[in-house]
């Protein structure tokens, strides 16, 4: 099979209803942009019928099914996915996120301007949201989120959109060095990326909110200070880290 150009990674817990869908749509995207693409589904031992809903689709050699022998935390699930994956560009995508490959040309576009990696936004300027969050959801997720930016001084307002594309090497450099299990690990992987010197540009891109989602903000509030704590040690410590400039703009060009 041909090397794949872009690997796309979608970490998926209890998908059963919407995870076809989703892989069907990307890889129709992806065979538009380049057929040269793989998938890989990182399944973090879901107990519905995910699984089963995904073999159809693994009849194409380019989607592939990592398992995890236990629930280990979305963040471990994109790390081994980022880690796995072989293409020179890396897109993480969560299962809900059909509606923003919409926005990947112009993230391409991004990194061919000189980006190692973008990040899909519904806080800036050209964001396209439609369904939103509950109101009371909306309040407490732009606490936690700056909350992150303060601890890990990390500029970038949407850190926790579940729509990034990575140059592989700032992929891999990164998520080698990422740790934190739980949903946090965005805020730290965006840190660490920062101080290893590479580029980050937020884009906004199409959205639309998931109904019923999982996330209890009450509950993860004083793990969420725990995670905080451990990545900014983790991040001053990489800062510290004499090195030369990390950025791959210079890197051959990613446009079609």
């Amino acid at each position: 099979m041909t090397a794949p150009r872009i690997s796309v990674v979608v970490p998926a817990f209890n998908e059963e209803r919407q995870i076809a869908a989703t892989i069907a749509r990307v890889a129709e995207t992806m065979e538009a942009i380049d057929p040269a693409f793989e998938v890989l589904v990182v399944d973090n031992a879901s107990t519905d019928g995910t699984v089963g809903e995904l073999e159809p689709a693994l009849a194409d050699p380019r989607i592939r099914l990592l398992r995890n022998d236990r629930n280990l935390g979305k963040g471990h699930s994109v790390r081994r996915g980022m880690l796995e994956a072989t293409g020179a560009l890396r897109l993480h995508c969560d299962a809900d996120c059909a509606g923003s490959l919409a926005s990947l040309p112009a993230m391409l576009a991004d990194l061919d301007a000189g980006a190692d990696i973008v990040v899909g936004s519904r806080a800036v300027d050209g964001a396209q949201v439609g369904r939103r969050q509950p109101l009371r959801r909306r309040i407490a997720g732009h606490g936690f989120i700056a909350l992150c930016r303060i601890a890990l001084r990390e500029p970038t307002h949407d850190l926790f959109c579940g729509f990034k594309l990575w140059r592989g090497e700032a992929a891999e450099a990164t998520f080698r060095r990422v740790d934190l299990p739980g949903w946090v690990f965005d805020a730290e992987a965006l840190a660490v990326a920062r101080a290893l010197g590479y580029r980050i540009t937020e884009r906004g891109i199409v959205w639309n909110d998931r109904s019923g989602s999982r996330l209890h903000m009450r509950k993860v509030f004083f793990p969420v200070l725990r995670e905080l704590r451990r990545a900014r040690t983790s991040v001053r410590a990489i800062a510290a880290e004499p090195r030369a400039p990390a950025s791959s703009a210079a890197a051959e060009p990613v446009g079609r």
